[in-house]
């Protein structure tokens, strides 16, 4: 379903009061909501499915920032009563739920139904589920990895890893190729046997790994040819093809499903337009119209109904691309992150 239909039936959304937005006095003009997300073909796509219908028909104006998530700027902006972000596209934050650093997300004055949203934290509302894969160019690697332990076989495949420069999916990955079954990953990698194993592995390929931290890198390190494969976010290879004509492929082996969320800084002057603009940009038409642009599994269930087949052979979520998948595991890292960052570092710089 476009966009304009999706306006004009909004009535009809079900379990979201998005008919009651359209039918409330419209929002003065000189009003605004500052929305905040990763930037890219992402944010693009979130402007022509969200931000902008939004605005046409609340009459908000919205303004946009970007962030490569860097969590202590939202703990700046609150402990210093100087909030100007509304609402933030971001991973897991429970750490600064935890700390009171964000609004407890309530359900009632959304008006969705929680149990259509999985992955859902106390400060957060999943607004689609992204994976961790593996991309080639299938013109260099005609045959190319089939499996995680691919990706670490130099022999094999020769060439440079395209790695990002966080320990997150890198230590999930180095087990399950040095063998490790996906059941098991995060209970091995909360012993420190579990972690010098992974560590082990990813030094078997440290030598030619080439670091990135934006999205915008992963594409743009297959296409120079200054990698023979990389890790990188589903929707930035899929992107890669469409729309700039690229031969990339995805390996889905082991592939790293993950939410992006929904969140409020805590002391927003503008917490109900928050709340209004959320509620909107989670209604099943959205998602759906979200996930025909990028091709990131929604985080409202009900919008899959309205995804048409090709569209959904491409999602994350499509059951032959979940069939050996880790789902990442939100608590772990909010207790080890810290201490594995810091690890992941110090092993990088050596």
């Amino acid at each position: 379903m476009r966009m304009s239909s999706m306006i004009a039936r909004a009535v009809g959304v079900a379990g979201v009061s998005v008919s009651v937005l359209l039918s409330a006095q419209p929002v003065s003009a000189a009003d605004q909501l500052t929305i905040v997300s990763w930037g890219g073909n992402f944010q693009d796509s979130q402007r022509k499915a969200f931000f902008e219908p939004y605005a046409s028909a609340t009459g908000t104006r919205v303004t946009e920032d970007s962030w490569n998530g860097e969590q202590a700027k939202i703990r700046a902006m609150v402990e210093t009563n100087t909030v100007t972000w509304d609402v933030v596209v971001g991973g897991s934050m429970g750490q600064l739920c935890a700390d009171g650093m964000l609004e407890t997300i309530d359900w009632n004055k959304l008006g969705l139904d929680p149990e259509k949203f999985n992955g859902r934290e106390d400060c957060a509302v999943p607004a689609n589920a992204a994976a961790n894969i593996i991309a080639y160019d299938k013109d260099k690697l005609p045959n190319g990895p089939k499996t995680i332990a691919d990706f670490f076989d130099l022999k094999k495949f020769p060439g440079k890893r395209g790695l990002n420069s966080r320990p997150i999916v890198n230590l999930e990955w180095a087990l399950i190729a040095d063998g490790v079954p996906i059941g098991e990953v995060y209970k091995v990698l909360s012993t420190p046997e579990g972690v010098d194993r992974a560590f082990k592995k990813l030094d078997t390929i440290k030598k030619e790994a080439v670091w990135w931290t934006s999205g915008a890198q992963q594409a743009q390190l297959l296409a120079d040819g200054q990698v023979a494969m990389t890790s990188a976010w589903n929707g930035r290879i899929f992107d890669a093809v469409k729309n700039s004509g690229k031969h990339f492929a995805i390996m889905w082996d082991a592939q790293i499903l993950g939410y992006d969320y929904w969140v409020i800084p805590k002391g927003t002057a503008r917490l109900d337009e928050a709340y209004k603009f959320i509620a909107f940009a989670s209604s099943p038409e959205a998602q759906a119209e979200m996930a025909a642009l990028i091709p990131y599994a929604p985080g409202n269930q009900d919008a899959v109904a309205l995804v048409d087949a090709e569209t959904r052979s491409n999602l994350p979520s499509h059951p032959e691309h979940m069939a050996n998948a880790l789902i990442y595991d939100e608590a772990f890292w909010a207790d080890h992150q810290d201490e594995l960052t810091q690890r992941f570092s110090a092993w990088m710089a050596n």
